[in-house]
């Protein structure tokens, strides 16, 4: 198939939203687009994932490849697309309808190749990457298949060029405040849910945080109150923090804990719900399934860059299981209205993608 006609799958994939928690309609598209595709085994799982099976050899050991089907972006948002000859900008399309849309691109090229691969190949498009969905689409395909494959291929839009070979660790925090609250005025000095915890975030933000290992604290909702003239009776908090070592995230996890059961006193409650966890883990860069991304750049003329972040990748690398990022073109704006990808890298992307799973199937 040409970009051009990959670029209008993406696009077909891109204008049905899907927001975490709400990708039943984009799944069932792609179910349905597998099924054109007389692959095996076409079904959707009890998360909500699409599953499919490219028979090969009598390997027993398969290749997954996946991409998440979810995006940041509420029903309602608008999925304008604007075209330059350089680029396409569209919401969520980078992150990650042209990343779904890649594992078709992937299966047409290796049919085109008119060749019995030495294995099967699985390519899922999975749900609930995003935020709180807190990869419980990538942690079924993982409880499904386990550590008795080649390895995970995780399929993302902007990465190109990157090689994701770690995977930073997430803990999320929902904090809630009750009092009793009051009228601003008779009752001025009894607790306010507010204040008590915009006190606690400005503790939370005076703990000092190393550099190395990277870690992060971010406050990122802050909700509550009444009205303008009423002592608050209730304030929640919704509190991320990340770190590149999972010792690191857990110290940092205790000081918070620590500081937080320290802001309950008489009339002032304080109570805290996980809502997110993603867990820290990697693969050595010396690892063959990672030698083997590398060389797939450098083959397309790329100087790759191996790299960390938060993906569907954290959930094998915790298991030890092999795992890598990999990427289909560049871009810019993610989670914003003016995600945008970039053309030209596409086919480098699409051929290095192509001849990972050549390298690893062997």
């Amino acid at each position: 198939m040409s970009i051009d006609s990959l670029l209008e799958f993406a696009l077909r994939i891109q204008q049905i939203p899907a927001p975490t928690f709400g990708e039943a309609q984009r799944a069932e598209f792609v179910r349905s687009c597998f099924a054109d595709e007389t692959l095996d085994d076409v079904h959707l799982d009890s998360a909500g994932n699409v599953l499919a099976r490219l028979p090969g050899g009598t390997s027993d050991k398969p290749i997954i490849i996946s991409a998440h089907l979810d995006t940041v972006f509420p029903l309602d948002t608008n999925l304008i697309i604007q075209r330059s000859a350089e680029k396409i900008t569209a919401p969520g399309l980078g992150d990650n309808s042209l990343g779904v849309a890649a594992l078709f691109e992937i299966l047409w090229r290796l049919r085109d190749l008119r060749s019995v691969l030495p294995c099967d190949i699985w390519f899922i498009a999975n749900v609930c990457e995003e935020g709180l969905g807190d990869l419980r689409g990538m942690r079924a395909v993982v409880d499904r298949f386990g550590g008795d494959v080649r390895g995970y291929l995780i399929l993302e839009g902007m990465a190109f060029g990157h090689v994701y070979h770690r995977g930073t660790g997430v803990r999320r925090f929902r904090v809630t405040a009750r009092t009793a609250g009051g009228h601003s005025w008779s009752d001025y000095g009894k607790p306010s849910a507010i204040h008590e915890l915009a006190g606690l975030v400005t503790r939370l933000s005076a703990v000092k945080l190393p550099e190395a290992p990277r870690t992060t604290l971010n406050v990122g909702m802050f909700t509550g109150g009444t009205s303008i003239n009423t002592i608050a009776p209730q304030a929640q908090l919704e509190l991320d923090m990340r770190s590149e070592d999972e010792a690191a995230l857990q110290g940092l996890i205790r000081q918070v804990e620590g500081l937080i059961s320290a802001a309950n006193k008489p009339g002032v409650s304080i109570e805290t719900e996980v809502i997110g966890d993603r867990p820290a883990g990697s693969i050595r860069a010396d690892h063959p399934f990672i030698r083997a991304a590398l060389k797939s750049l450098q083959q397309v003329g790329v100087n790759p860059v191996l790299t960390i972040g938060s993906t569907d990748a954290n959930v094998p690398f915790s298991q030890n299981y092999p795992a890598v990022v990999l990427g289909v073109t560049t871009g810019g704006g993610a989670h914003t209205v003016n995600e945008h990808i970039d053309i030209s890298p596409i086919d480098k992307g699409i051929k290095h993608l192509v001849d990972f799973v050549l390298q690893i199937s062997r």
